[in-house]
C-alpha cells in the first residue's frame, strides 16, 4: 500500500489520474514518468473516487474490483461462488448484468459485458465437477447447505479450488458486507492461480479517502483496511487531506488491524521503504515548467518570463492556483487582444480567485455563487438556484478547472472546496456583490430547487435531506419541504446517512440552535439506532424534544421513536406515555403509534384488548402485522402466517421494502412453530428480504426463528442461544432477549428435558417485569400441558384458548 496526502488542490487527485494513465500505457512522456519494470509484466489499474458525492460505497469497491480483472479473461470461480451467493440474497431477483448497466458508476469499466459469462461459466464448471445437478449459481442461492458439504467433500475434484480451504466456511457465513468484505481473500486466491502467462497486477487506486477516515463511524473504513489486508497481491494506492491513521493503537476496535505491529511502514519515522508521503507544494522549477508547457504558440511559451517568476512566486507551489492563473491569462488574452501584464498576476491565492470571479460572465458569477452554497449540483439544480431561465451560464461554469465531475453521483458536480470557501468572500468587493438580503434569496432559491429534486430514488432523497438541512440551519428558513422529506425517510427501512457539516463559528453553543438543526439530529439519530445501542439514540432524542425548535407537526417524530426506544430498552411506562402522546396527536404517526400501543398491551398479555385494538388499524397501522403477532401467542400458527403473509404482500404491492422483510421476518418466526421445511423455506425468504434493509431487531427475529426451527435436532441451539443473546443486548433490544429465551424453552420442551426446561425457564423469568412478557412464562407451561403456576396464570389465562397440541 502506497499513501499519497497533502491540503486540498495540492494536486492528488491529478496525481491520482495521472498514475492510472501511466499504468494504462507505460511509456514515458515528457519525462515525467519512467518506463514500468519489464518485470512486473501487465498492470491492471482500476480507480474509484471515495467521496460522498461519488455515489459509492463498499458493494460497488468490489464489485469495481472484479470488474477490472475480467481483463484477464479468466474467471475467478472462488470469489464468483461467493459473489453469487451474496448477490442471490442481497439483490433478489435483479440480474448483475443489468445492476451493472443500469448504474451508470459502471459505465467506466469495460469488462461490464463479459461479467456475467465468466461467472456462469465458471459456476456450471464448479457445481459439475462436485456432482450437483443445475449451475452453482442456483446451487448457492437456494441450497447453499448442500452445495458447501459437496464442495468440502469433493473440493479436490475442482482444480481452481482444492487449496482455497476457506471457501466453505465463507459460504456457510451470513451474505452480508461483512462477508463481502472478506470475500477479498477470495478474489486474492483466484488471482494468485491465474497462470503466469495471463497473470496481471491489480493496482488499486482509492481517492478522496477523507470522506472514508473522517466519517462519523468508521464502518467503510472498516471494510476498506479488511480488504486491503487480505489482498497482499495487489498494490492499493490511498490518496487524500489525511495521514492514514491505521497505525495508531488507540483506533483498535474501530478497525481490525490497528498499531505499528500490522503497519510497521505507515508508522512515522520509517526509515525503509517508507509508505506514507506528503504530497508538498511543486517547486519553482516544476511551476515554471509547468507554465511553459500549458500554453504554447509554435512550440514557445506564450506565457512571458517576467510573469512567469510572478505567478510562480504567488502560488507557492500551490497546483490549483497555477491552474487559476492559466486561466485568467487565456481570459484577459482573450479580451485585450494581446499578452496581459506582470502586474495583473501580482496577487494571493484568494486574490487570484476574487479576479478570477469577477473576470467571469455576470451570469456565471452569479451561477457560480448559487452553487457554492451547495455541495454537489447538475445543471438544472445550477440553472435554478441561480433563478436562470437558460442553462448556458451553468454549462460555461462546469467547463472551468475548478469544477470536478463524475457522472455517476445524483448531482454530478461540485466546486473546489478551496474556491468555495473563498467565494462569498471574494464577492464582497465586486462591482455587483451580493448583499445579504441577496445571498437570503438565493439560498431560498436553492432550497426551493433542491425540494423539486427530492423525489425519485433513495439517494436522491438523502442528498436532498443532507444539503436542505444544512441551507435552512445556516439560513434560517423555514423547514417547508423538509418535513415531508423526513417523513418519506423514516417511513420504511433504507436508512442512508444523515451527516450535516457542523455549524459555523457563528451557531450557539451548548445547545441546539435552530428548527433545521434540531430535525437533522433526530434524522441521524433514528438512522444510526440500527447500528448502536438504543439508549444513545434515546438520549439524543430526549435532547431534541426538550430543545422546543420542532414545530408541533415534526415534534411527533422525535417522540415516536423516542417511545420505540424506550420499549425496546424495557421502559415500559415511558413508552406508554410517548405512544399514547403521538396517537392522541393524530398526526402523520398516529396510526403507527396505535400500533405501538397495540405491541406493548400484547407484552402484558392484554389479548382481548389487542384484538379489539388490532382489527381497528387498518392499512396504514400494519393491521395484519399486528394481527399475526397476536395469532402466534395464541397456538394459531396458520392465523399467524397468514396475517403475516398479507401483510407482506401489502408492504409490497405499496413499494415499502422494509415492511415486508419485517412481516416476512415474524412469518418465518411463527412458521417455525409449524414445521421445519416451511420454516427454512420462510427463513430464506426473510434473509433475502432483509438484504436490501437495514432493521436489527427483524435481522434478529429471523435467526431466533432459525432457533425455534432447529429445537430439538440441534444440540448447538444453546451456545447460539447465548450469542444471540449479546447481540440483542449489545443493541438494547430487550424483547428479542426475551424471544431467544422462549426458544431455549420450546427446544428443551421438545427434547423432554425437565433439567433443561427449569433452567431455561429461570432464564425466561429474568426477562418478565411485572406483566411484561408474563405471557411467554406461561406459554412453557401451555406448550408441555402443564399448569402454569398462579403468578403467570392470573396475568393471561383469561384470554388463552385451550392448549393446541
Amino acid at each position: 500500500m502506497l499513501v499519497f496526502y497533502g491540503l486540498g488542490g495540492i494536486g492528488k487527485t491529478t496525481l491520482s489520474r495521472g498514475i492510472v494513465e501511466h499504468l494504462v500505457d507505460s511509456e514515458p512522456h515528457s519525462g515525467q514518468w519512467p518506463p514500468l519494470d519489464p518485470q512486473i509484466g501487465p498492470v491492471i489499474p482500476v480507480r474509484v473516487d471515495l467521496s460522498r458525492n461519488a455515489g459509492s460505497d463498499f458493494e460497488s469497491v468490489m464489485l469495481a474490483l472484479r470488474l477490472a480483472v475480467t481483463e484477464m479473461g479468466r474467471p475467478m470461480p472462488a470469489f464468483d461462488i461467493a459473489l453469487q451467493r451474496y448477490w442471490e440474497r442481497n439483490h433478489a431477483g435483479e440480474p448483475l448484468e443489468e445492476y451493472l448497466r443500469r448504474r451508470t458508476w459502471f459505465s467506466r469499466f469495460p469488462g461490464v459485458r463479459s461479467l456475467s459469462g465468466q461467472m456462469q461459466s465458471a459456476l456450471a464448471d464448479v457445481a459439475q465437477a462436485v456432482a450437483l445437478p443445475g449451475t452453482a449459481g442456483s446451487l448457492v442461492g437456494q441450497a447453499v447447505g448442500s452445495f458447501t458439504r459437496a464442495l468440502r467433500e469433493r473440493r479436490h475434484r475442482v482444480r481452481a479450488l482444492a487449496g482455497c480451504h476457506r471457501l466453505a466456511d465463507l459460504l456457510e457465513a451470513e451474505p452480508d458486507l461483512e462477508a463481502l468484505s472478506y470475500y477479498a481473500h477470495l478474489l486474492a486466491w483466484d488471482l494468485s492461480q491465474v497462470p503466469a502467462k495471463d497473470r496481471a497486477t491489480l493496482v488499486v487506486l482509492l481517492d478522496t479517502f477523507e470522506d472514508v477516515g473522517e466519517r462519523v463511524h468508521r464502518d467503510l473504513e472498516r471494510l476498506i483496511q479488511r480488504m486491503v489486508w487480505l489482498m497482499p497481491n495487489v498494490l492499493f494506492v490511498i490518496t487524500g487531506r489525511n495521514r492514514l491513521q491505521w497505525d495508531d493503537p488507540k483506533l483498535e476496535g474501530q478497525l481490525d488491524w490497528a498499531g505499528p505491529e500490522f503497519w510497521p511502514l505507515l508508522a512515522g519515522g520509517a526509515d525503509q521503504e517508507p509508505r506514507q508521503h506528503t504530497v508538498g507544494y511543486l517547486s519553482a522549477e516544476d511551476c515554471e515548467r509547468y507554465l511553459c508547457e500549458r500554453l504554447t504558440f509554435g512550440e514557445r511559451p506564450v506565457v512571458d518570463d517576467r510573469t512567469r517568476h510572478l505567478i510562480t512566486a504567488n502560488s507557492h507551489g500551490l497546483p490549483l492556483y497555477l491552474d487559476l492563473a492559466v486561466m485568467r491569462f487565456l481570459d484577459l488574452h482573450r479580451r485585450q487582444g494581446r499578452p496581459p501584464a506582470p502586474h495583473e498576476f501580482n496577487l494571493d491565492f484568494s486574490a487570484l480567485v476574487a479576479r478570477t470571479f469577477r473576470d467571469l460572465s455576470p451570469e456565471v458569477r452569479r451561477v457560480l455563487r448559487a452553487v457554492s452554497l451547495l455541495d454537489s449540483f447538475s445543471v438544472d439544480l445550477a440553472a435554478a438556484a441561480a433563478g436562470l431561465e437558460h442553462d448556458s451560464p451553468a454549462l460555461e461554469l462546469i467547463e472551468r478547472p475548478f469544477v470536478d465531475g463524475d457522472p455517476g453521483a445524483p448531482w454530478p458536480y461540485r466546486v473546489h472546496n478551496l474556491v468555495r470557501d473563498t467565494v462569498r468572500e471574494a464577492d464582497s468587493t465586486s462591482e455587483d456583490r451580493w448583499s445579504e438580503a441577496d445571498w437570503q434569496r438565493a439560498a431560498q432559491r436553492t432550497f426551493d430547487a433542491l425540494g423539486r429534486e427530492a423525489a425519485g430514488d433513495r439517494a436522491r432523497l438523502v442528498g436532498a435531506l443532507r444539503q436542505g438541512l444544512r441551507l435552512a440551519r445556516d439560513y434560517g428558513l423555514e423547514l417547508g419541504w423538509l418535513a415531508d422529506a423526513a417523513f418519506s425517510y423514516v417511513e420504511d427501512f433504507v436508512w442512508g446517512p444523515i451527516e450535516i457539516p457542523a455549524a459555523g463559528a457563528s451557531a450557539p453553543a451548548g445547545g441546539i440552535g435552530s428548527a433545521a438543526e434540531a430535525l437533522g439530529i433526530a434524522l441521524a439519530a433514528i438512522a444510526e439506532r440500527q447500528r448502536r445501542h438504543r439508549s444513545q439514540t434515546a438520549e439524543q432524542l430526549r435532547t431534541v424534544v426538550a430543545s422546543g425548535h420542532l414545530p408541533a407537526e415534526l415534534l411527533e417524530l422525535p417522540r415516536y421513536f423516542l417511545a420505540e426506544c424506550d420499549r425496546d430498552l424495557g421502559n415500559f411506562r415511558a413508552s406508554l406515555e410517548g405512544m399514547q402522546q403521538v396517537a392522541d396527536a393524530g398526526g402523520r404517526l398516529a396510526a403507527t403509534a396505535g400500533r405501538g400501543l397495540v405491541h406493548l398491551a400484547r407484552r402484558t398479555g392484554r389479548f382481548p384488548q389487542v384484538r379489539a385494538a388490532a382489527e381497528a388499524l387498518g392499512v396504514e397501522g400494519r393491521r395484519d402485522r399486528a394481527l399475526g403477532d397476536l395469532w402466534w401467542t395464541q397456538g394459531s400458527m396458520a392465523l399467524a402466517c397468514a396475517a403475516y403473509a398479507a401483510s407482506r404482500d401489502e408492504a409490497l404491492a405499496t413499494g415499502q421494502p422494509g415492511e415486508a422483510a419485517l412481516s416476512q421476518a415474524c412469518l418465518a418466526f411463527a412458521a417455525a412453530f409449524q414445521d421445519r421445511p416451511r420454516a427454512a423455506e420462510q427463513i430464506t425468504r426473510a434473509q433475502d428480504a432483509l438484504g436490501g434493509v437495514s432493521i436489527r431487531f427483524a435481522e434478529l427475529h429471523t435467526q431466533i426463528a432459525s432457533l425455534a426451527r432447529d429445537a430439538g435436532v440441534d444440540d448447538q441451539v444453546l451456545v447460539r442461544a447465548e450469542g444471540l443473546v449479546a447481540q440483542a443486548m449489545e443493541a438494547g433490544l430487550t424483547s428479542s432477549v426475551s424471544y431467544v429465551r422462549f426458544a431455549e424453552c420450546l427446544h428443551a420442551a421438545v427434547l423432554g428435558s425437565a433439567d433443561l426446561l427449569n433452567q431455561a425457564r429461570t432464564r425466561l423469568r429474568a426477562c418478565v417485569h411485572g406483566e411484561e412478557f408474563a405471557y411467554l412464562a406461561e406459554l412453557t407451561y401451555l406448550m408441555t400441558g402443564q399448569e402454569a403456576p398462579g403468578a403467570w396464570h392470573a396475568t393471561t389465562s383469561a384470554a388463552l384458548p385451550a392448549p393446541k397440541r
